[in-house]
C-alpha cells in the first residue's frame, strides 16, 4: 500500500513539474536582435538628451531654486528630447514596452544624477564654498 502510494505521489509531483517547465518555457525571455544602425541612433538620441539635461544645469536660474524644484524643472524641459528617442525607438519596430521600459529607466536614473548635483550644489552654496 506505501509503495503504491509513494508511487502515485512520485507522478503527480513528476507531472506538475513538467507542467511547470511547459509554462516558463512560455514566458522565458525570448532574445531579440536590434541593428547596429538602429543602436546608433538611440545612443545618438540618448546622447541629446543628457546634453539637453547638462545644458539646463549650467543654467544660473536654478541655483536660486531649491534642488528638487530645480531638478523637477529641468526634467521636464528636456522632455521633448526623451519624445523624439521614443520616435526613433518606434521607428525601428522596437516594441512600445521595450521603448517606454527603458525611457522610463533613463528618465529615473538621469532624475537622480540631476537631483544629486543639484543637492551638492545646493550644499555647497549654503556652507560659503561655492560663489
Amino acid at each position: 500500500m506505501k509503495k503504491i502510494l509513494c508511487l502515485a505521489v512520485l507522478l503527480v509531483a513528476t507531472n506538475s513539474y513538467a507542467a511547470d517547465d511547459a509554462k516558463q518555457a512560455k514566458n522565458e525571455w525570448q532574445n531579440t536582435t536590434i541593428s547596429e544602425a538602429t543602436i546608433a541612433k538611440i545612443q545618438a538620441a540618448k546622447f541629446e538628451y543628457k546634453k539637453c539635461v547638462s545644458d539646463e544645469m549650467q543654467k544660473s536660474d536654478y541655483a536660486k531654486q531649491e534642488s528638487r524644484q530645480a531638478t523637477e524643472v529641468i526634467i521636464k524641459q528636456c522632455e521633448s528630447v526623451l519624445t523624439k528617442m521614443r520616435e526613433v525607438y518606434l521607428a525601428e519596430k522596437v516594441p512600445e514596452v521595450i521603448a517606454d521600459r527603458h525611457l522610463k529607466q533613463m528618465r529615473l536614473q538621469t532624475t537622480r544624477d540631476v537631483l544629486q548635483n543639484m543637492m551638492y550644489a545646493e550644499a555647497a552654496r549654503s556652507s560659503g564654498q561655492s560663489k
